[in-house]
Protein backbone atom coordinates (compact mmCIF):
# COMPACT_ATOMS: atom_id res chain seq x y z
CA UNK A 1 0.00 0.00 0.00
CA UNK A 2 1.59 3.15 -0.93
CA UNK A 3 -0.42 6.10 0.68
CA UNK A 4 -0.93 9.67 -0.58
CA UNK A 5 0.91 12.63 0.63
CA UNK A 6 -0.92 14.07 3.02
CA UNK A 7 -2.38 17.47 2.08
CA UNK A 8 -0.18 19.41 4.40
CA UNK A 9 2.87 18.37 1.66
CA UNK A 10 0.25 18.26 -1.51
CA UNK A 11 -1.95 20.59 -0.57
CA UNK A 12 -4.20 19.40 -4.01
CA UNK A 13 -3.56 15.67 -3.75
CA UNK A 14 -6.84 15.08 -1.49
CA UNK A 15 -8.72 17.45 -3.67
CA UNK A 16 -7.96 15.74 -6.65
CA UNK A 17 -8.29 12.32 -5.62
CA UNK A 18 -11.76 13.00 -4.23
CA UNK A 19 -12.52 14.20 -7.69
CA UNK A 20 -11.59 12.02 -9.37
CA UNK A 21 -13.68 9.54 -7.52
CA UNK A 22 -16.55 12.04 -8.10
CA UNK A 23 -16.38 13.82 -4.66
CA UNK A 24 -15.69 16.66 -3.29
CA UNK A 25 -13.46 17.98 -0.66
CA UNK A 26 -15.73 18.85 2.08
CA UNK A 27 -14.86 20.74 5.13
CA UNK A 28 -15.86 17.46 7.17
CA UNK A 29 -13.17 16.00 5.91
CA UNK A 30 -10.56 18.16 6.10
CA UNK A 31 -11.10 18.28 9.49
CA UNK A 32 -10.76 14.77 10.15
CA UNK A 33 -8.41 14.55 8.12
CA UNK A 34 -6.23 17.44 9.77
CA UNK A 35 -6.69 15.70 13.55
CA UNK A 36 -4.58 12.90 12.66
CA UNK A 37 -2.21 15.33 11.15
CA UNK A 38 -2.46 17.19 14.17
CA UNK A 39 -1.92 13.84 16.45
CA UNK A 40 0.61 12.60 14.30
CA UNK A 41 1.73 8.78 13.56
CA UNK A 42 1.43 6.32 16.02
CA UNK A 43 -1.95 7.46 17.27
CA UNK A 44 -5.07 5.42 16.81
CA UNK A 45 -8.76 6.64 17.45
CA UNK A 46 -11.92 4.95 17.02
CA UNK A 47 -14.22 6.91 15.04
CA UNK A 48 -16.26 7.61 18.51
CA UNK A 49 -12.96 9.26 20.08
CA UNK A 50 -12.54 11.25 16.44
CA UNK A 51 -15.53 12.60 17.05
CA UNK A 52 -15.44 13.34 20.99
CA UNK A 53 -11.69 15.23 20.11
CA UNK A 54 -13.70 17.20 16.99
CA UNK A 55 -16.69 18.21 19.14
CA UNK A 56 -14.08 19.34 21.95
CA UNK A 57 -12.29 21.26 19.11
CA UNK A 58 -16.11 22.84 18.73
CA UNK A 59 -15.71 21.20 15.01
CA UNK A 60 -19.22 20.18 14.00
CA UNK A 61 -19.28 16.72 12.39
CA UNK A 62 -21.54 14.31 12.85
CA UNK A 63 -20.57 10.49 14.05
CA UNK A 64 -22.33 9.49 10.75
CA UNK A 65 -19.93 11.85 8.91
CA UNK A 66 -16.92 10.96 11.02
CA UNK A 67 -17.58 6.75 9.72
CA UNK A 68 -18.05 7.80 6.71
CA UNK A 69 -14.88 9.91 6.46
CA UNK A 70 -12.54 7.39 8.45
CA UNK A 71 -13.95 4.56 5.72
CA UNK A 72 -12.94 6.98 2.50
CA UNK A 73 -9.81 8.26 3.75
CA UNK A 74 -8.64 4.91 4.41
CA UNK A 75 -9.43 3.35 1.26
CA UNK A 76 -7.64 6.46 -0.76
CA UNK A 77 -4.54 5.24 1.88
CA UNK A 78 -4.36 8.27 4.01
CA UNK A 79 -5.34 6.38 6.94
CA UNK A 80 -4.61 2.68 8.10
CA UNK A 81 -7.51 0.80 9.60
CA UNK A 82 -6.91 -1.69 12.62
CA UNK A 83 -9.37 -3.88 12.66
CA UNK A 84 -9.54 -5.34 16.46
CA UNK A 85 -10.38 -8.65 16.53
CA UNK A 86 -13.29 -7.38 19.07
CA UNK A 87 -14.78 -6.03 16.47
CA UNK A 88 -13.51 -2.30 17.00
CA UNK A 89 -11.88 -1.06 14.33
CA UNK A 90 -9.24 2.01 14.83
CA UNK A 91 -7.58 4.37 12.50
CA UNK A 92 -3.57 5.96 12.30
CA UNK A 93 -2.40 8.27 9.79
CA UNK A 94 -0.87 6.14 7.43
CA UNK A 95 2.88 6.26 6.53
CA UNK A 96 5.95 5.11 4.21
CA UNK A 97 8.70 5.52 7.77
CA UNK A 98 6.68 2.92 9.17
CA UNK A 99 4.72 0.24 6.42
CA UNK A 100 5.23 -2.91 7.98
CA UNK A 101 4.73 -1.99 11.78
CA UNK A 102 2.58 -4.46 14.47
CA UNK A 103 0.43 -3.79 17.13
CA UNK A 104 0.23 -4.90 20.40
CA UNK A 105 -3.71 -4.35 21.60
CA UNK A 106 -4.79 -4.52 25.14
CA UNK A 107 -8.06 -6.34 24.86
CA UNK A 108 -9.69 -4.73 27.96
CA UNK A 109 -8.90 -1.55 27.29
CA UNK A 110 -7.70 -0.74 24.10
CA UNK A 111 -4.56 0.57 24.26
CA UNK A 112 -2.88 0.06 21.01
CA UNK A 113 1.54 0.33 21.42
CA UNK A 114 3.51 -0.52 17.73
CA UNK A 115 6.11 -1.95 17.31
CA UNK A 116 8.75 -3.31 14.46
CA UNK A 117 9.97 -6.79 14.22
CA UNK A 118 11.78 -8.08 11.46
CA UNK A 119 11.48 -11.51 11.65
CA UNK A 120 7.64 -10.75 11.41
CA UNK A 121 8.50 -9.42 8.21
CA UNK A 122 10.71 -12.20 7.32
CA UNK A 123 7.94 -15.00 7.96
CA UNK A 124 5.53 -12.81 6.41
CA UNK A 125 7.95 -13.18 3.33
CA UNK A 126 9.03 -16.75 3.71
CA UNK A 127 5.47 -18.37 3.65
CA UNK A 128 4.05 -15.97 0.98
CA UNK A 129 7.03 -17.65 -1.14
CA UNK A 130 5.83 -20.75 -0.39
CA UNK A 131 3.02 -20.61 -1.46
CA UNK A 132 3.72 -18.63 -4.20
CA UNK A 133 2.31 -15.30 -2.95
CA UNK A 134 3.69 -11.93 -4.05
CA UNK A 135 3.90 -10.20 -0.30
CA UNK A 136 1.58 -6.69 0.18
CA UNK A 137 2.27 -6.09 3.47
CA UNK A 138 2.84 -7.96 6.72
CA UNK A 139 1.05 -6.84 9.84
CA UNK A 140 0.58 -8.71 12.71
CA UNK A 141 -2.05 -7.58 15.66
CA UNK A 142 -0.81 -9.42 18.87
CA UNK A 143 -3.93 -9.50 21.47
CA UNK A 144 -2.66 -8.42 25.47
CA UNK A 145 -3.94 -7.42 28.67
CA UNK A 146 -1.68 -4.00 28.95
CA UNK A 147 0.54 -3.61 32.28
CA UNK A 148 -3.05 -1.36 33.79
CA UNK A 149 -5.29 -4.34 33.29
CA UNK A 150 -3.31 -6.76 33.79
CA UNK A 151 -2.58 -5.66 37.35
CA UNK A 152 -6.37 -4.74 37.74
CA UNK A 153 -7.15 -8.80 36.79
CA UNK A 154 -4.38 -9.66 39.50
CA UNK A 155 -5.77 -7.66 42.60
Amino acid sequence: MVPLQTPRSQPSALRTSLHDRGQRLTPQRQRVLALFERIGEGSHLSAEEVHQRLLRSRERVSLATVYRTLRLLSSMGLLQELELPEGGRRFELASDAHPDHHHLVCVRCGRTEEFESGAVLSAGEAAAGRHGFRLLECVLNVRALCPGCAAAEQA
